[in-house]
C-alpha cells in the first residue's frame, strides 16, 4: 500500500449497497486505514451519480489517492466514475480482476456491486486491491496512451 492510502481512503455508495458499504467501512478501519465516508447514510432511495461525483471527484483532484464505490451492480458507478480525469475505476467481482486492475491498470477506484457480492468476498477484494502495487513498465505506456484519447 502506498503511504497516502495508508492514511485514508474515500468510500461512497447509493442506497442499494448501503449495508455492504457500512461493513466495508468497518473492515477498512479495522486494518488501520482511515475512511472518509461520502455517503449515503441510510437506505432511502438515492442517485448513485451523486456519490460517484463525490468520490471520483476527490480522487480526480488528488484529495485521496484511492476510493471505493458501490451500487447495486457497480455498473452505473463505473460509468460515472470513469468520466473524471485521472480516474481509473475498475468494477471487480473476483480476486484476479482486483489484482490485475492494480498491476496492469493502476486502478485508483475499486467498484463493487452490492447486490452481487457478499461481505467476505468484498473484504478479500479490497485487501487484494489495497496490497497490490502497479507494475509499471509496458503497462505505464498503455495508461499514457489512454490519456491521449479525446472525445469526438
Amino acid at each position: 500500500m502506498d503511504t497516502e492510502t495508508k492514511k485514508s481512503i474515500i468510500i461512497g455508495s447509493d442506497h442499494a449497497a448501503f449495508q455492504l458499504k457500512e461493513k466495508i467501512r468497518t473492515f477498512i478501519e479495522s486494518i488501520g486505514i482511515g475512511v472518509q465516508d461520502a455517503g449515503t447514510f441510510n437506505e432511502s432511495s438515492t442517485n448513485y451519480v451523486d456519490y460517484a461525483q463525490k468520490v471520483a471527484g476527490a480522487v480526480s483532484r488528488g484529495e485521496f489517492s484511492r476510493g471505493i464505490l458501490l451500487c447495486g451492480t457497480g455498473i452505473g458507478m463505473s460509468i460515472a466514475a470513469n468520466r473524471f480525469p485521472n480516474v481509473r475505476a475498475a468494477l471487480c467481482s473476483d480476486i484476479l480482476s482486483a489484482r490485475l486492475s492494480r498491476q496492469h491498470n493502476n486502478s485508483n477506484i475499486l467498484i463493487l456491486g452490492g447486490r452481487l457480492i457478499g461481505d467476505v468476498l468484498a473484504f478479500e477484494l479490497i485487501k487484494t486491491w489495497l496490497d497490490t502495487p502497479f507494475e509499471g513498465g509496458r503497462h505505464l505506456d498503455r495508461l499514457l496512451s489512454i490519456e491521449t484519447i479525446t472525445k469526438i
